[in-house]
């Protein structure tokens, strides 16, 4: 195959005229040539419009005046540092890194997490696992309410090639949420390890094994994004600072030892401040980057509250949920949102029920079989293992994952199927006695009669079903990378190239841009329901609409993985003698 020709870019943004409210600027032409410095074969997609990069005066008339305010000074900054990222592509990129970094990217999805986190409380870490929802949620939530918030653009392409796997181009640039995922789990694993080689239960030399592993695995997620052109420099500092901050209020890490000596000016303030440990030399002791420890308190209040903590937790949930913000364009960003405020509410409730009740030690004696554990004279004993024990522990490990996952498949199968028909006919009765909310891209219950079923396949109307498979494993595919040089509402040229058919929408039906507007608080909806069509999380779905009754059954539905994750599954593997964990509960992991 003869290679490709490198094809070079230059900085093309539309002027202010540039709108939303005329048609889309369609691409004039389609390159012949892949913009790729190797061989490779794809066929042609054009996204729908590309979320931030709609005409200027239509995020100025929609947002607020400090909303377009900010927004405006962060397009500028994509703008200028655009062009660095591009000559940045230009100067590194090769195929390996490519597939490298595009594959990496995985590493800090949070569907990703998701699926690994349900193995922390099959396999003993319940005190970890709740630890990492926490940051997760948090910094999911968070970045997702800056997403919607300011509905900042990604770098421009072209000047930009930007690389991509599943569907995080459909969302907003800032702040990048692998960034904040990544760096708030690096730091997590490191705290971790830190308070083991203090207390001498690993030695230095995997300490500072580990340490080369986390910063790899954060080094690879962060530059990723710059080197595939998903986020810019600014995304990916904002969300590592959003990242490290909800880590800092969430540990207990006590920080690194610092003795600063009295002859030194800061530690006469300091002791002033009544910050650090007074020595009696005069000396001050401080511990840099100690947690403010939000996480053990948030436990402690879990396990010995009453009927308040559920009665809390579930409307702050509820009201996070509403007064999430709402974006221009149809991003997925809420969506993400609620599934993982829905699993850390469901991880807190179960925990408070499960202490409450007393569940939570009823099989604290049971030991994982094959770990070379047993109970003598009320001792425990650990014995050398053989590879029969070994073969034991992986066959009964292998039955748990299979147990827990296929369990996970059923609930969100039959939940959703049944609030499908439950909560349409609800949300239509509660209408005729108040006012509902309602969210822009979402149709209210009194505008459809029935919810595509779970068990629905492609019909003669071109409706797709939701996929029946737990979206808590839905990873992004692995099938084809694409590579974006421009789309739709960027106001320049390009095509997305992955491993789809061509496929170009206006914005909706009519060309033209509807939709809800901050300022005046109302909702157009006079192009029907072309505007509440988007391309799916999966790939595209034509037609498929956002149905309120989705919001509240999403709630449920995450909150209910993180119940039966949590401790509905490890209860039963108790009870089934297959254990949760591999050593005593007094003996430290």
């Amino acid at each position: 195959m003869e290679r490709s020709r490198a094809v070079q870019f230059s900085l093309s943004t539309p002027s202010s005229a540039a709108s939303s409210r005329s048609s889309s600027p369609a691409p004039q032409s389609i390159p012949k040539e892949i913009p790729l410095d190797y061989d490779t074969k794809h066929s042609l997609l054009v996204d729908d419009v590309v979320p931030g990069q709609r005409g200027e005066d239509v995020y100025e008339s929609t947002l607020s005046w400090w909303r377009a305010g900010l927004r405006r000074k962060l397009v500028d900054t994509v703008r200028w540092e655009s062009r660095i990222i591009a000559r940045m592509q230009r100067s590194v990129r090769s195929p390996w890194l490519d597939r490298y970094f595009v594959y990496s990217s995985v590493l800090g999805t949070h569907t990703f997490f998701m699926a690994i986190l349900p193995t922390m409380f099959f396999f003993g870490y319940p005190e970890m696992g709740r630890g990492l929802v926490a940051v997760l949620g948090l910094g999911i939530y968070g970045s997702s309410v800056l997403k919607d918030l300011f509905c900042s653009p990604r770098p421009f392409a072209p000047p930009v090639t930007r690389l991509t796997i599943g569907s995080h181009h459909l969302e907003y640039g800032f702040p990048s949420t692998h960034s904040t995922n990544s760096v708030s789990i690096a730091l997590i694993f490191f705290a971790h390890m830190h308070g083991l080689v203090t207390m001498k239960a690993i030695s230095t030399e995997v300490f500072a094994l580990v340490n080369v592993i986390l910063f790899i695995y954060a080094f690879s997620v962060v530059y990723g994004r710059l080197y595939t052109a998903m986020h810019s420099f600014t995304d990916c500092v904002a969300g590592i600072v959003l990242g490290a901050g909800i880590w800092w209020a969430q540990t207990d890490w006590a920080g690194l030892p610092y003795l600063i000596h009295s002859t030194n000016p800061l530690a006469r303030l300091l002791s002033y401040s009544s910050v650090g440990i007074p020595q009696s030399s005069g000396s001050v002791l401080v511990h840099f980057g100690k947690g403010l420890d939000m996480g053990t308190w948030v436990e402690r209040w879990i396990e010995n509250g009453g009927w308040e903590v559920p009665l809390i937790l579930i409307p702050l949930c509820l009201l996070a949920v509403h007064h999430h913000p709402q974006p221009v364009d149809d991003c997925p960003c809420f969506e993400d949102a609620i599934a993982i405020l829905s699993v850390y509410l469901g991880a807190l409730v179960s925990r408070w029920a499960a202490s409450y009740s007393g569940s939570g030690t009823a099989f604290t004696n049971v030991i994982t079989p094959g770990s070379g554990w047993i109970l003598e004279a009320g001792r425990w004993v650990q014995l050398e293992r053989g590879w029969n024990d070994v073969a034991i522990w992986w066959l009964i490990a292998a039955a748990k994952m299979i147990v827990g996952i296929l369990t996970i498949f059923v609930w969100r199968l039959l939940a959703k199927s049944a609030l499908h028909i439950i909560l349409p006919p609800t949300f239509r009765l509660l209408a005729r006695v108040f006012r509902l909310p309602h969210r822009r891209f979402y149709t209210p219950a009194t505008e459809y009669k029935t919810v595509p079923s779970e068990f629905h396949s492609p019909g003669d109307d071109g409706v797709f079903g939701l996929h029946p498979i737990p979206s808590v494993i839905d990873l992004p595919s692995a099938g084809g990378v694409g590579f974006e040089v421009g789309g739709i509402g960027s106001g320049v040229e390009g095509a997305t190239y992955g491993d789809r058919d061509l496929k170009i929408r206006p914005v909706n039906g009519n060309g033209t841009f509807d939709g809800y507007s901050e300022k005046t608080g109302n909702v157009n909806t006079s192009s029907g329901s072309s505007d509440q069509e988007r391309l799916g999380k999966d790939g595209p779905r034509p037609n498929v609409k956002h149905y309120d009754a989705d919001v509240l059954t999403k709630v449920i539905v995450y909150a209910g993985i993180a119940i039966l994750a949590t401790e509905i599954l490890p209860f039963v593997f108790d009870a089934l003698g297959w254990g949760v964990r591999s050593w005593p509960l007094n003996i430290p992991a």
